[in-house]
């Protein structure tokens, strides 16, 4: 037995990565000359209007004093003026580095510095100026025209965003040690940002204005990492993240008198442990060469042998055949499905060291659930099978059904789960059935409400703004010509000229990909959970589009990697890193050390978007049989299995339940050879009672005609957004109609000229040439 076994990777997921890592990824490396020009442009203005003093010194009065001569000076016209003063007031956002000789107190300054501008209104002053260089129509047609666009271009916007990302980032970090007043300031800018406050729309809707435009191909200049950045934080901090969500739910399910969840699912996935990867071809050729030189000094009978090597209880008969089987040289799943059979026919256990003895689970980590349609199909086959009568809907009569029966509904219905989807579905289908007497629905005015309002007109193109970029930025993708320029913001003005030069500018590039791929991947997801909290119909349509734009396959081609090597990944060169690259003098860059990069087990960033990405697989896939069924004609299963190959819990999860829901289309000898992963999802998966996954009857008798499918959910959504959000349409059968005579003939009625000079020949045609039968009127 292999009792050397890879750890489980050390990876916390979170909503972010720690502090320093999130500052550090705003700012490629090419931008690296900028932190010291920053500080150049404040120092100087500083010294001419203050002091000598250091920034530190100075006290809260002098302090602001400057603060808003600084704002004030931003209202200047001069271009190159107003670029210094920008500067300037990103030197102040940066935490003065100059003054500082340790991150922690760069991260001290940073925070007073950034409520400080907020207090004295600079982020309204960066929103307005923002939006002047959006419309900056001079410097769209030069980068347009250009052949090579470069760091250069986009120095105005940087600027602003990145003074912008700081304000958002340092604001929605939650400090017990902030003042009250820094408190209330921090409630107020973060509804203030979810609100159309600065330019009668959220700012997430500008960003996303932004993102679009740079798409079309009219603004190439636009530095999209920062704006796609800017726009993640943005959502994070006026929407909430992940435990926010969970809280959210909780609420939302007692507001609907709904019981309360069965378990914390943050909890719960913070709790498991990875399971062993299956093996791969190289390690199956070398256990069969093991197999062949075994069978040549078999003493023992075979029989126990292969019983005592056993790991899975459900392994196939033919052991040829069984591509997982790993017998001898492996540590199988961490924990094993059912310990009691197994030791019925095993000798007991080698006794191993006690740091390596496995531990077994006491029971599954999900409790089980079941939807009442699941409850109504089992009656209804009991039924049909005992009785030969159906009684459709009826849930609680069990006359004539034996006592089994009896017991697996009393079972079901204890493990029954409404969803609040399910319940605002129900809800819709009576607003639409009863217009008039459904009252008018009370739409609470939150955040996610408020972002879906202003995103609804301009949704899909949006979705495949995100994954044009997200095609761009993927590994696997070939640099196309018509493929948009991601790289602008990255690109020096001179191209390097040496090898390290060069290695350095792979390095960044690939970062900057890495980067923007983390940013969509967190900005989908955020949005799919927040809007499935809010109003399922409003994920649908975010859902449906994100299908309708090509996600799944995009997705899948993503992971179609070697997705160890991108998980480990290098791209950082962690002496350039801000704060430290400001901190301390740089020490002399070798080819050596930059293909060395960090000492880490594995990078943060691309763990976080691979775990996001199949999260949103997984929402998009989710009780629906025709997107289930493109999991498996992009013949996602081998994709995905080799993606099991990482030691990470909650990552191995999403892969596993991907997998779960296409196993019965996978096909008899799919499953046979595939059965280590099989236990590995009914050890980790929910389970669904009921739910024959694993088996695959009645295939062939369930005929799904997927664009119905599609088509009907459409139509929902469709009812949902008009209903909603379109108040111009309102159908004209349910508005109040005039019934008063003295009114109706009241009312004074503008007439065109050209009617009034032949309003006989109008009353001749219309009135009195026309025969009225008067006994069918009465009729």
């Amino acid at each position: 037995l292999r009792i050397f076994e890879a750890p489980d990777l050390e990876f916390e997921y979170g909503d972010s990565d720690k502090w320093a890592a999130e500052l550090s990824e705003l700012y490629s490396y090419t931008e690296g000359p900028e932190f010291h020009l920053n500080r150049k442009c404040f120092e100087e203005d500083f010294q001419t209007h203050v002091s000598d003093k250091r920034w530190v010194d100075l006290d809260a009065m002098q302090h602001r004093a400057h603060a808003m001569r600084l704002l004030d000076g931003l209202d200047v016209t001069g271009r190159e003026r107003r670029l210094k003063l920008a500067r300037a007031i990103l030197y102040m956002a940066q935490g003065t580095f100059g003054d500082c000789s340790s991150e922690a107190e760069v991260q001290h300054w940073m925070r007073y510095n950034v409520f400080l501008l907020l207090e004295v209104g600079a982020f309204s002053a960066l929103v307005e100026l923002l939006n002047m260089e959006i419309e900056n129509s001079a410097a769209c047609s030069s980068a347009v025209r250009k052949p090579a666009i470069s760091l250069a271009d986009s120095t105005d916007l940087r600027v602003l965003l990145n003074i912008m990302y700081l304000m958002v980032e340092m604001i929605q970090q939650d400090d017990l040690a902030d003042p009250p007043e820094w408190r209330a300031t921090r409630e107020t800018f973060k509804t203030e940002l979810g609100s159309p406050l600065y330019n009668s729309e959220p700012v997430s809707v500008m960003l996303f204005g932004m993102v679009t435009k740079f798409c079309s191909g009219h603004a190439p200049h636009f530095p999209m990492k920062k704006v796609l950045l800017l726009l993640w934080k943005t959502i994070l901090f006026t929407l909430g993240g992940f435990e926010q969500l969970q809280s959210l739910k909780v609420c939302k399910r007692e507001e609907l008198g709904l019981p309360r969840l069965p378990e914390d699912s943050i909890r719960v996935v913070r709790n498991m442990r990875a399971a062993s990867p299956p093996a791969s071809a190289s390690d199956l050729i070398e256990q069969q060469q093991r197999r062949a030189r075994r069978e040549h000094k078999a003493l023992i009978k075979q029989e126990n042998l292969d019983a005592f090597n056993e790991k899975d209880p459900y392994k196939a008969d033919d052991s040829r055949e069984d591509e997982e089987e790993n017998d001898d040289n492996d540590n199988s799943l961490e924990t094993e499905p059912f310990p009691l059979e197994r030791d019925e026919v095993m000798p007991p256990p080698i006794p191993h060291p006690s740091s390596e003895r496995v531990s077994f689970p006491k029971g599954l980590p999900w409790a089980p659930k079941v939807r009442e349609k699941d409850i109504e199909n089992f009656l209804e086959c009991s039924r049909s099978k005992f009785i030969g009568y159906t009684l459709g809907n009826d849930t609680d009569t069990v006359v004539g059904l034996p006592r089994p029966i009896h017991e697996s509904i009393k079972t079901l219905k204890q493990h029954k789960y409404v969803s609040i989807a399910e319940v605002q579905i129900a809800k819709e289908e009576e607003y639409q059935k009863t217009p008039l007497s459904g009252g008018e629905e009370d739409v609470e005015m939150c955040a996610t409400e408020l972002l879906y309002q202003g995103i609804l007109p301009s949704l899909p193109q949006y979705m495949i703004a995100l994954l044009k970029i997200l095609l761009a930025a993927a590994p696997t993708s070939k640099a196309k010509t018509d493929s948009i320029n991601i790289l602008a913001d990255v690109l020096p003005e001179e191209m390097p000229t040496t090898v390290l030069q060069s290695m350095k500018l792979g390095v960044d590039v690939n970062r900057h990909k890495e980067i923007i791929v983390k940013a969509i991947s967190a900005i989908l997801l955020l949005l799919l959970k927040h809007f499935k909290l809010n109003h399922i119909y409003q994920f649908e349509y975010m859902a449906q589009h994100l299908v309708f734009a090509n996600c799944i396959p995009l997705i899948l081609k993503f992971f179609n990697q070697n997705i160890m090597s991108y998980i480990t990944a290098k791209n950082s060169i962690s002496v350039l890193d801000f704060p430290y690259c400001v901190l301390h003098e740089l020490p002399e860059l070798t080819a050596e050390s930059l293909e060395a990069g960090d000492n880490n087990q594995f990078c943060w960033r691309n763990l976080f978007s691979c775990i996001n990405l199949l999260r949103i697989l997984n929402k998009l896939t989710k009780w629906k049989h025709s997107r289930t069924m493109m999991l498996v004609v992009f013949k996602s299963a081998p994709i995905l299995k080799r993606a099991l190959k990482v030691k990470q819990a909650m990552m191995q999860l999403y892969v596993l339940k991907l997998l779960k829901v296409q196993t019965k289309y996978l096909g008899r000898q799919w499953r046979k050879s595939n059965m280590k992963t099989m236990s590995a999802i009914y050890q980790k998966v929910r389970h669904r009672l009921n739910d024959d996954w694993a088996y695959g009857n009645d295939l062939d008798a369930r005929p799904w005609d997927f664009q119905a499918e599609e088509c009907a959910l459409r139509a929902s959504i469709e009812r949902f957004n008009n209903r909603r959000y379109d108040k111009n349409q309102s159908n004209p059968e349910f508005l109040p109609v005039d019934n008063c005579l003295q009114s109706v003939l009241g009312q004074r009625v503008e007439l065109p000229e050209d009617f009034q000079m032949n309003y006989d020949l109008w009353l001749e045609r219309e009135v009195f040439s026309k025969p009225i039968c008067w006994e069918d009127l009465l009729q």
